[in-house]
């Protein structure tokens, strides 16, 4: 017994004493590790806090990474958070997942706040058993193949290789299931987009990738055969977009795998930069050459999508239009907003240039009715347009439909990580690391999509049956009030009155 516990003593003993060495061990080499990061940091120049507070001074990188996840976690309430709060992400989030997306005790919304929309609910709402379903909408109907569709709101352009292969399946089989569209982005149309059985909008940037030939112009063989295609079901030509109006994009070479170059005919692991416009457009009258070359090439309907900054080019458009005829009109135009999307973009064009969709959509909606175009072609609405009440909102301005990229991001599972640009999301959408891709199962969140969907159609039909119309297209101006900053709401229909169709041209004769 007394040898029992001799051993036991002993082997205590050893232990602290080997507990003892490692703690001394540790702190030593926590001390040399600051001895070596005081010396770098006295003997750097580019860091002015590191070189006067040497190693404390690095405490303020990383209190500056970290401050974006406590702000979001932690300290933010749920409207303060920017480009999307957390409200308008839980609604998306909630709505994907199947779950209830209804509030209780009150709006966390402060309803006197500049730029709201206050939907002017009528005495008699129409009932939901008089409520009707949305009408379809046509697009092209001078072409061989127009597009009807009836769906609210669609998926805005992101490009495979901007986002991941598991998330351009999984958009592609919601879309599919769901009814709506889904745009390929810039960057080509790949066997994912159409593996979902989903009508595509092939976007044609400035890079013409998918459809290019080798030194970047377009290649009509490239584009006969995507519009040979039955489920490519209209094409956009990409002018700008709202993240960065008068750039070009950038696709960083650790993006450009194999499969990516090979769809964008581009070479592999290298940098990708698109021209900051089309190098064959410069003035309205090319504008509409290439849109009618790539409509009588493709078969399909055409249109455009750009930023409104200046809005006399508009103008300009639709008298070339009226003087070559009707039919030489875009088929559609997608206005995109000036406060930016997914793509990485200076902060100067992202944050100071082009209009946002508040603002540009009911100007080129007034322009076009002036000119007596308003029905040839069709208005689609795009820019943060992710919840019910900004959807019904541009119906109200004259959106003939919606589209989102950001919305159905956070359908898939987006947390707002602004990693965009950086292969490192941690959701898997917008990377190529096999790892962080593993998250995202195309087959679960293709549900959320159709989900996401088919709630965005419930909610903003209950809108247009509280003002009193049958369907979310049959919304007006009148039915939207504006809050001004002194609190007070305005008639939308004020701020921007109804013209007269045809206005323009009477003027001019």
């Amino acid at each position: 017994m007394g040898m029992e516990l001799d051993w036991i003593s002993y082997m205590t003993m050893e232990g602290l004493d080997l507990l003892t060495k490692l703690f001394v061990f540790t702190v030593g080499l926590g001390a040399l590790a600051i001895v070596i990061l005081f010396v770098i940091d006295v003997a750097q120049t580019q860091d002015a806090v590191r070189r006067n507070y040497p190693v404390i001074g690095r405490f303020r990188h990383i209190f500056t990474t970290l401050g974006e996840f406590f702000r979001q976690y932690f300290f933010a309430m749920d409207r303060e958070e920017m480009p999307f709060n957390r409200a308008q992400r839980d609604w998306v989030y909630k709505s994907s997942a199947g779950s209830d997306n209804t509030v209780a005790f009150g709006s966390t919304h402060n309803l006197t706040e500049a730029g709201s929309p206050v939907f002017v609910n009528c005495p008699f709402p129409t009932l939901e058993s008089d409520g009707a379903p949305t009408p379809r909408v046509v697009v092209g109907e001078y072409t061989p193949n127009p597009y009807e569709f009836a769906s609210l709101i669609n998926i805005s352009g992101m490009s495979y290789g901007a986002i991941s292969d598991p998330a351009v399946r999984a958009l592609s089989k919601g879309a599919g299931m769901a009814g709506c569209w889904l745009n390929t982005g810039e960057g080509g149309l790949a066997p994912q987009h159409l593996e979902g059985g989903a009508d595509i909008v092939l976007q044609i940037g400035t890079a013409k990738y998918g459809v290019r030939t080798l030194d970047g112009r377009l290649d009509d063989g490239k584009l006969r055969e995507v519009g040979a295609i039955p489920q490519v079901k209209m094409i956009e030509l990409k002018m700008s977009q709202g993240a960065k109006p008068g750039k070009g994009g950038l696709l960083p070479g650790v993006k450009v795998t194999p499969e990516i170059a090979k769809i964008r005919g581009i070479p592999a692991y290298q940098d990708s930069v698109s021209p900051n416009r089309h190098p064959e457009i410069d003035n309205v009258q090319q504008m509409l050459d290439v849109i009618g070359h790539i409509r009588a090439v493709s078969g399909k309907p055409t249109g455009f999508k750009s930023v409104v900054g200046a809005y006399g080019w508009l103008e300009q458009m639709c008298e070339e239009v009226n003087l070559r005829g009707v039919e030489s009109a875009p088929d559609f135009i997608t206005i995109d907003s000036g406060d930016g999307g997914t793509g990485a973009a200076p902060m100067a064009l992202m944050d100071h240039v082009g209009l946002p969709i508040r603002e540009a959509l009911p100007l080129v909606a007034d322009v076009l009715t002036r000119y007596g175009l308003r029905e040839r072609i069709k208005l689609f609405a795009s820019g943060k347009l992710v919840t019910p009440s900004e959807v019904a909102w541009a119906y109200c301005a004259g959106a003939d439909s919606v589209v989102s990229a950001r919305g159905f991001m956070f359908a898939l599972g987006c947390i707002q990580a602004l990693k965009c640009n950086k292969n490192t999301c941690p959701t898997g959408i917008t990377t190529h690391n096999p790892r962080l891709q593993r998250g995202l199962d195309p087959t679960d969140k293709a549900v959320r999509v159709m989900q996401y969907v088919e709630k965005m159609r419930k909610d903003v039909g209950i809108i247009a049956h509280s003002c009193g119309v049958p369907h979310a297209r049959a919304l007006k101006r009148y039915h939207c009030r504006m809050v001004q900053p002194s609190g007070r709401s305005v008639p939308l229909d004020e701020l921007h009155p109804p013209v007269q169709p045809g206005s323009a041209q009477t003027v001019a004769a």
